[in-house]
């Protein structure tokens, strides 16, 4: 019986599913109005394919270039005149977007100016949907960028930036009144950071519609400077003043964070008062927020992905009034807390950098350094990174430390396991797992090679911050312990090779030749590989003639495979070993003046 009602249920449900999917004669009429009406919509807002066939075979002809300015105007010219009349269309098309991206550099400002005017409509608010628009956000980005120029066009005419100047206000007048509409809009967003950088005279890099490499995911794009109008200067202030309004958003929407951010970002670099009163008032902001009794806001939004963000921008741009507020009104004792967890731990890392000029730094390094283990086991190496590279340019608690990751990486005790620190601060594994050691009191297992499959990238960046310590001793220790195998793979691994730099140039010239010594054999073969020349070349610069003319006699007899070796062929030709080979007196002379002059350079700098 059960079976029965369940299948019946069953039927019922698909019967209803079926009823609900199903159109009466009505129902199909109306459905098809809707879609005729939407294609006619849609039919109103897009271009024609003739027309895209034409911005199409445009952008071919942009990228052959022209033979001189007046066939490029012409040809501008012509283009601009197919699209007078319908810029907005235009900028809400794929293909045609591009185009007019690629050719707005090539325009003159009131050009521009006047594409801008058209877009913007007679009330100035069609700009909001070309604005929040996925191509027409890139388009309008493109028409603002056009300002950086406006220095050279004042020099060629006095007054042909007025117009572009006129409408770039008029733009940021439109992004004021509808503050909070546009910082929360995904594309929106775009066009006021772009502003934003115009206002304040400074810009990056055009935003791009294809995917960052992977080693430029996180690296921070220069800036370049600019002159701008004069009411430039006083816009930037009203404009700032219009997001502030909208301060909440800041905490609460990661699209809306990465305009405060870019806002801090413009005004540090070129209006630093008008940053520092940002600053303290976004810090006022979230500390007035309510949280738990006796519980600071800013241990709630420290664990928030968009506030965590835009706090990380504060501390990396706060005076040190600020810094010390912020770590003895809101961090004190709860460091190692925050050091733990997935999100606020980058903040703790941004505070530790920021601190590391200031006498702040040793009570929170102090308080931090209790934790260390802990922070280990939970796999947030950036924060054990950062507290090196901090106590190197502090220059204080550098013992502690170095004594704290011993104990961490159980290579403290007995001291015979001091000269393995180097592979498990590389591995970031201990003592026991790297050398598969179970007895307390066990030798080292010399048959453990070095493997380049351990070595990890926050384990090089470790190790790189420890050879910046006054005392590196134990370090060089456990690198001369090292087959010369051992060597090779650290020269020639992507991460490594950076560690081996790093311990040879900033060793005495007595240190590095002893390292050097240990590596004679492995020269050919570090010159042939793509990470190893890199950290060859380096060693090169630093070392002493005697030094390098080791290097070039183990080199030189190798020339044919150096020679016709991609990587190699670089060393050969910066070593000048065709000279050391042929003309060895002319070689010594020359590499003997460099070294004086490098020498001379390294006196006048310290």
């Amino acid at each position: 019986m059960v079976e029965m009602d369940k299948e019946q249920k069953t039927r019922k449900k698909g019967e209803k599913k079926r009823k609900h999917t199903s159109e009466s004669a009505d129902g199909g009429q109306k459905k098809r109005k809707n879609v005729e009406d939407g294609e006619e919509k849609r039919g109103k807002t897009r271009l024609d394919p003739t027309s895209v066939g034409y911005f199409r075979r445009v952008d071919d002809r942009l990228k052959e270039g022209f033979e001189d300015d007046e066939t490029k105007e012409m040809f501008v010219e012509n283009v601009l005149s197919e699209v007078r009349g319908k810029a907005a269309l235009v900028a809400l098309d794929r293909t045609a977007s591009i185009t007019l991206q690629h050719l707005l550099p090539l325009t003159g400002l009131d050009q521009v100016a006047e594409l801008l005017k058209e877009m913007a409509g007679e009330t100035g608010s069609d700009i909001k949907a070309v604005a929040c628009s996925q191509c027409g956000s890139h388009v309008l980005e493109s028409a603002i960028r056009q300002m950086s120029r406006w220095a050279e066009s004042t020099q060629e005419e006095e007054d042909d930036s007025g117009p572009l100047e006129t409408q770039v206000l008029c733009l940021s007048g439109v992004i004021r009144e509808s503050c909070a509409e546009f910082i929360k809009h995904i594309h929106g967003t775009h066009t006021v950071r772009t502003l934003l950088h115009v206002m304040a005279g400074c810009i990056g890099p055009p935003r791009t519609t294809a995917q960052p490499a992977a080693n430029d995911r996180h690296v921070t794009p220069e800036l370049t400077d600019f002159d701008i109008p004069t009411s430039f200067w006083y816009e930037l202030k009203e404009l700032t003043e219009s997001l502030m309004a909208s301060v909440n958003l800041s905490v609460t929407n990661s699209v809306a964070s990465a305009v405060f951010q870019t806002m801090l970002t413009v005004c540090h670099r070129k209006r630093p008062k008008l940053c520092k009163q940002l600053l303290k008032r976004i810090m006022e902001y979230m500390s007035s927020c309510s949280s738990s009794p006796g519980v600071s806001p800013l241990l709630v939004f420290l664990k928030d992905q968009a506030a965590s963000r835009l706090i990380e921008k504060v501390i990396q741009l706060s005076h040190k009034a600020l810094l010390r507020d912020i770590f003895k009104n809101h961090l004190k004792g709860h460091l190692v807390d925050l050091a733990l967890h997935p999100i606020a731990n980058f903040v703790i890392q941004r505070l530790t950098a920021a601190t590391a000029k200031y006498k702040m730094f040793v009570r929170l390094f102090d308080e931090l350094l209790e934790g260390v283990e802990a922070i280990l086991a939970a796999g947030h190496m950036g924060v054990i990174v950062q507290m090196a590279e901090s106590c190197a340019e502090n220059g204080e608690r550098q013992d502690e430390l170095m004594r704290c990751l011993l104990s961490a990486f159980h290579c403290d005790e007995p001291g015979s396991r001091h000269t393995s620190c180097l592979p498990l601060f590389l591995s970031l594994l201990t003592y026991e797992v790297y050398y598969h050691s179970d007895t307390a009191e066990g030798g080292i297992d010399t048959q453990a090679p070095l493997k380049s499959s351990l070595i990890c990238y926050h384990g090089s960046r470790l190790v790189q911050g420890l050879t910046k310590f006054k005392e590196r001793s134990l370090l060089l220790s456990s690198l001369r312990t090292l087959s010369p195998d051992d060597l090779l793979t650290l020269a020639t691994d992507p991460m490594g090779s950076h560690v081996l730099q790093a311990l040879i140039t900033t060793s005495s010239d007595k240190g590095r030749g002893k390292i050097l010594k240990r590596l004679e054999g492995q020269f050919v073969p570090m010159a042939c590989s793509r990470s190893g020349s890199r950290a060859l070349e380096a060693i090169w610069n630093s070392a002493s003639v005697t030094h390098r003319q080791n290097i070039a006699e183990e080199l030189a007899p190798s020339e044919s495979q150096l020679r016709s070796d991609q990587f190699a062929r670089h060393v050969w030709a910066k070593f000048a070993l065709s000279h050391f080979t042929h003309r060895r007196a002319h070689w010594h002379e020359i590499q003997t003046g460099e070294s004086k002059k490098r020498k001379m350079f390294s006196d006048i700098l310290e």
